[in-house]
């Protein structure tokens, strides 16, 4: 797609908005009926992405379709813009708010929890701020909904109400306040240096001319964006609040890690280095280079840091923070294949790591095991669950047929077209680090039992064993109970696991069938990209920001 891409007027790309914030009202008054509210839930998710899906083919055909709702008292446009940049997180966010919206369902009555009416409002007004996020014109309609999400996922991280909860929920508050305060004021100093924020393929040409005039304005002014996004997106030293945030029910986690949340700040990473400075004036600048050091770094100590993880939801968590900087390495390294690659990661991401969120989920719910020093055996009694947790490591582990190693693949080539044999180094280096923190846990969940092998990688037994030589078991009523009263899971007590059948009765339906639903969303990327919409809109991105297909 080109500079000259026709513009449709429709109120669809505002409809993807709308249709979340109309689902918060409903929920809210199917207070007292908890099967209305969570169907509300997911008629509301099926329509957001009905709504989404109907764009795809025109835009992947070259058509832009634009909504205006009007200006701010700035003159700035109050606009929503479906292209393909945008149709590629407004597309994964909507469809998996689907599963989402049923696992969620299945989650909270297994851990019977409270305040469910709450939960569901705030999820559906998460996604309509990701929506606005994916959907937004120009910078500052961006940064609103950026913020706005801020106030949807709040509740949602310090939703069990203890003491720790709301502790861990101001630090959320701190950071992600903190960064789209920087946000804002990069948005101030882009519009004043160019007069508009209004995305534009290639970047804003007013922009690239302000930037040969006051160069070091406009570095400051990405600066300030980049630090302000980077914070959702969890590039280090902005990291802190998403392992701490693992408190959160695990909904909220997949919300957080897949769905919504760090990919906003990694989407919004895309659009300032492509269609706000533009990829020539990114690289002029002399800013594409420490972007990517940055992420080259969070890369490599995300990875060391999930090693020595014993928690199940923190190794995702550190995992997740390694992960989404193969997004923004990709988009700095501003070569063809590298950011179709990164492109191409968000979709991948999302998928494998909600469907290990999920897998975390139901092992919490019906074994009360959120421990990988637990997990001995536990493949005899959740086989369904743990070959779904196996095929979720294996894509973000970049094995071929598996989602991930599309993305890592273009990477790879986009390495070898920059000439930067660190960068390809740090990428084969990356994907033995993956697979040294998921292949114990598949290890001891299917070859190990209660005298599990010892692993010495680090300090922590990462195998089955117990901190009190115990072995894991199948959780007896009374400690199921205790279980729940405690949250997302606790220890039990026992001999070993009791062997089940792979027919689903391991759990509930309303957890097993969103598993495994992504899980197959999973293989299906790996092995039909060329098919699906996600490699071709990468490519038609990256055709319209002035990086030629390669």
């Amino acid at each position: 797609m080109s500079d000259g891409a026709a513009e449709v007027a429709t109120l669809r790309p505002f409809l993807a908005v709308l249709v979340p914030a109309l689902v918060v009202v409903a929920v809210a008054l199917a207070d007292e009926r908890p099967a209305l509210r969570e169907g509300v839930s997911l008629v509301g998710s099926l329509a957001t992405f009905a709504v989404v899906a109907s764009m795809l083919p025109g835009v992947l055909e070259g058509r832009v379709y634009v909504t205006h709702l009007g200006t701010f008292a700035t003159g700035i446009e109050f606009a929503f813009r479906a292209d393909p940049l945008g149709m590629l997180f407004g597309a994964v966010a909507s469809a998996l708010w689907i599963p989402t919206a049923i696992y969620s369902a299945g989650y909270l009555r297994g851990h019977e929890k409270a305040h469910q009416t709450r939960f569901f409002a705030a999820l559906a007004l998460s996604i309509a701020a990701a929506m606005g996020v994916a959907f937004a014109a120009n910078l500052l309609v961006l940064v609103l909904f950026y913020e706005l999400m801020t106030i949807g996922t709040y509740p949602l991280v310090a939703h069990d109400g203890t003491e720790r909860a709301r502790r861990v929920g101001y630090k959320y508050l701190a950071y992600v306040l903190g960064g789209g305060t920087l946000a804002v004021g990069g948005t101030l100093l882009v519009f004043w240096l160019a007069g508009t924020a209004t995305f534009a393929p290639g970047g804003i040409d007013s922009l690239a001319d302000a930037a040969s005039e006051n160069p070091w304005l406009a570095r400051i002014a990405f600066g300030l964006l980049a630090a302000g996004f980077g914070v959702k997106a969890a590039i280090m030293p902005l990291h802190g609040w998403l392992p701490s945030a693992m408190v959160a029910p695990t909904p909220v986690s997949g919300l957080l890690h897949a769905v919504a949340v760090v990919k906003s700040g990694a989407f919004a990473l895309a659009r300032v280095v492509l269609e706000v400075y533009g990829p020539v004036t990114t690289e002029v600048l002399g800013l594409a280079a420490p972007l990517a050091g940055v992420a080259a770094a969070t890369i490599l100590l995300g990875s060391l840091l999930a090693l020595r993880q014993d928690d199940l939801k923190r190794r995702l968590a550190y995992s997740t923070i390694a992960q989404l900087s193969f997004i923004v390495l990709g988009i700095a390294l501003l070569t063809p294949s590298a950011v179709v690659g990164g492109l191409v990661h968000l979709p991948v991401h999302a998928v494998g790591k909600l469907t290990l969120f999920f897998c975390a989920g139901a092992l919490a719910v019906e074994c009360g095991t959120k421990k990988i020093s637990e997990m001995a055996g536990i493949g005899r009694r959740m086989p369904l669950t743990m070959v779904a947790f196996a095929i979720g490591a294996a894509s973000l582990a970049s094995i071929p047929l598996f989602a991930g190693f599309v993305s890592k693949w273009h990477l790879l080539l986009g390495s070898a077209e920059a000439d930067n044999g660190l960068v390809l180094a740090l990428f084969v280096v990356s994907g033995g680090l993956n697979v040294a923190y998921f292949w114990p846990i598949v290890y001891a969940a299917f070859f190990e039992d209660a005298d599990p092998d010892p692993k010495p990688i680090v300090e922590e037994p990462m195998g089955g064993a117990r901190a009190d030589g115990g072995a894991k078991s199948e959780p007896t009523d009374a400690s199921t109970a205790a279980v729940r009263e405690q949250g997302d899971g606790g220890p039990t007590v026992g001999a070993e696991w009791e062997r089940r059948t792979p027919t689903g009765a391991e759990t509930t339906w309303l957890l097993l069938g969103p598993i495994l639903a992504v899980g197959a969303l999973v293989v299906a990327v790996g092995v039909a990209a060329d098919w699906l919409f996600v490699l071709e809109a990468a490519h038609t991105a990256a055709e319209s920001a002035g990086v030629s297909r390669p």
